[in-house]
Order: structure tokens, then sequence, then C-alpha cells
């Protein structure tokens, strides 16, 4: 069986081919920096497959990386109109996704529409956190009626970490206790206990938790209100302020940590202090949570490749294991179609 994956950024967009009875990488292609038009770059990336001698219609399936989807998806899903609807009611929740998701999946259902695609959500791995960790302290009718809650991110990646780290491990994944941090431009913490998600940082939307590239991470909403009300900032200024011109850039005026780390520079230091502080209150908040701490395991472009992080990230907390585990979103994609 021949699986697609498609993972649709921000402003990125990769996509692999895999052989599913080896689980081998027949076609691999990744596009950076491409602002809006997904559509496009998939358009080149197909054009690229076919000179491979690979036709889209030798496809079996098509798997999507979605960002969003609320509390109505918990495992993989074929894509129909319905679905469709739903990513897009939910792009408000994720504006930095959402759209891109969905650019990807009408742009393969205008070329075979008979293919079947399916939509691997984000928010599903999160599904199991108990209502103690999703509510927030606000009127409970916020969450029955217009169903805010913390619904977390990064889920494929984390889920893909647990079942990887249970193997390294030697362990049954229903006995895996672990704090999963993926670390990249955007980023999580992810609290997993027997083997499910418990607690993770990101919230209602990708905004909440660490501060991240573009993203503030956690702040007092009051600052909001603030901004709106004595700045006269519109919705749409705070929105844009808070997902593209915050975090790491709004410090250090870049949001590539690569070139932070290099940068000699009172800035660049605050930058880094600033992200590994909140990095390790997170970690010793989620000790708290386990008897027994299998591991704490990084991954993502950062927690990947830089030690320095890594080392600074645990510095004075008591963790006796730590790992590093290559993120594998799209194998974890194509592993939940394949089923």
């Amino acid at each position: 069986m021949k699986i697609a994956v498609i993972n649709s950024g921000s402003s990125s967009l990769k996509f692999k081919l895999f052989d599913m009875q080896d689980e081998c990488v027949l076609f691999e292609m990744a596009l950076e920096e491409i602002d809006t038009n997904h559509a496009g770059a998939l358009g080149v990336i197909l054009d690229s497959l076919e000179e491979k001698g690979i036709s889209i219609n030798s496809i079996d399936a098509v798997g999507h990386r979605v960002v969003h989807g609320g509390e109505d998806f918990s495992s993989a899903t074929l894509i129909d109109n319905d679905v469709i609807k739903k990513i897009d009611s939910l792009s408000s929740l994720a504006p930095l996704h959402n759209p891109a998701n969905l650019q990807a999946i009408l742009a393969i259902r205008q070329i075979s529409p008979a293919l079947n695609q399916y939509a691997i959500f984000d928010t599903a791995f999160h599904a199991t956190m108990p209502p103690e960790a999703y509510l927030y302290a606000i009127p409970l009718e916020m969450y029955e009626k217009h169903k805010i809650r913390r619904y977390g991110f990064h889920g494929t990646s984390h889920s893909y970490i647990a079942k990887e780290c249970a193997i390294q491990l030697g362990k049954n994944l229903n006995n895996l206790n672990i704090i999963s941090l993926h670390l990249g431009n955007g980023a999580s913490v992810c609290a997993i206990k027997n083997g499910v998600s418990i607690d993770t940082s990101m919230g209602f939307t990708p905004l909440e938790g660490l501060m991240m590239g573009t993203r503030s991470g956690d702040i007092d909403p009051a600052i909001v209100l603030y901004m709106q009300e004595e700045l006269l900032m519109s919705v749409d200024e705070v929105r844009t302020m808070l997902n593209k011109n915050s975090g790491l850039k709004a410090i250090a005026n870049e949001s590539d940590l690569r070139k932070i780390l290099d940068a000699d520079d009172e800035k660049a230091h605050l930058a880094i202090a600033m992200m590994l502080r909140r990095v390790r209150k997170y970690i010793g908040a989620y000790a708290t949570l386990f008897e027994n701490l299998d591991a704490v395991v990084f991954t993502g472009g950062i927690g990947e490749n830089s030690e320095y992080i890594r080392n600074e990230s645990i510095k004075g907390l008591n963790i006796k294991n730590i790992m590093v585990i290559k993120a594998n979103e799209e194998l974890e994609i194509a592993r939940q179609i394949n089923i």
C-alpha cells in the first residue's frame, strides 16, 4: 500500500510517499518560505513526483496533518464535505495552520477527486486529558455551550515519541511515563502517563504554553484587554502580534534559534534565558504528576539538534533519564491510516 503524507505548515509544505509494506520512503520533498500559496507549492511537488515516474493515480491514500480538530475527531478520519467544513470552522483557532491544511486537501481533491484523503489531527492524542487538565477556570457554560477548553497540539509528534520511547526502553506502552518536549519553531510539552496524554502546554489554540519562534506562549490575558482598550489595537492586530511577531522574534529580532544561539548580544541572551526558564517550569510542574518518571524525551528541530538547550532545560531538575528521539510525524500519520 502506498500512502502519501502531506504536512502543510504555516510557511512550509512537506510531502512523503511511503510503501507501507516495509515503511520505506519512495519519495520526499519539502518546500520552505512559501507564504500562503500552499496549493501552488503542492503542484510543484506533484510535478517532481511525476518526473520520478510516480503517478498520483498509483497512490492508495493521502494523509494530512491537520492542526485543530476540536472535540469532534480523536482518530484518523476519512475526509468528506462535512469534515472540510469542520476544519474550516476551526481556522480561527489555528490561524497559522488550518487554512494551510485545507489548501492542500482541496488541491488534492481537485487533482484526483476519487483519491481517499484522511485527516490526522494534532488535537486527537490529547483527547485523553481529564477535565481538570482541559477545563479553564472560567464559567462552565463557556465550555458547555461554546467548547472553550484546552485541546493541545503536536499530538501526532507526541504520540510517535511515546511509542518509539516504549520500544527503546523495552516497556509496554501502557506502562510508559514520560515528559515529551517537542521543541521547534512551535513548541509544546506533554505529560504522558501510562502511554496517554494527561496534560500538555498548548491550549485552546497553539498559542498557549512555551515561548516559541513567533508565538508568545503564556501571557496574562488582561494584556489583550489592555492592548485593545488602551492601545486601541484591533482584534486582527492583536492576533497577528501574538502569533507572528512575539516569542523569540519579539525579543531577539529573530525567530530562528540557530541564529540566536550564534549571536553574542544582550537581546539574544535574554531571549534564550526567557525560553529556557519556561521550559524548566513546565518540566518541573509536569514531573509532579508522576510517581515514577521513565524519561524526559526531546524531539523537534531544536530538541534534537541543540545539546545546549537540552542540558539547560533540565538544569537544576532531578531528571535521571534524558532521551533524544528524532521526530517522524509523517510515518506516524501513515501508520494511523494503515491500521
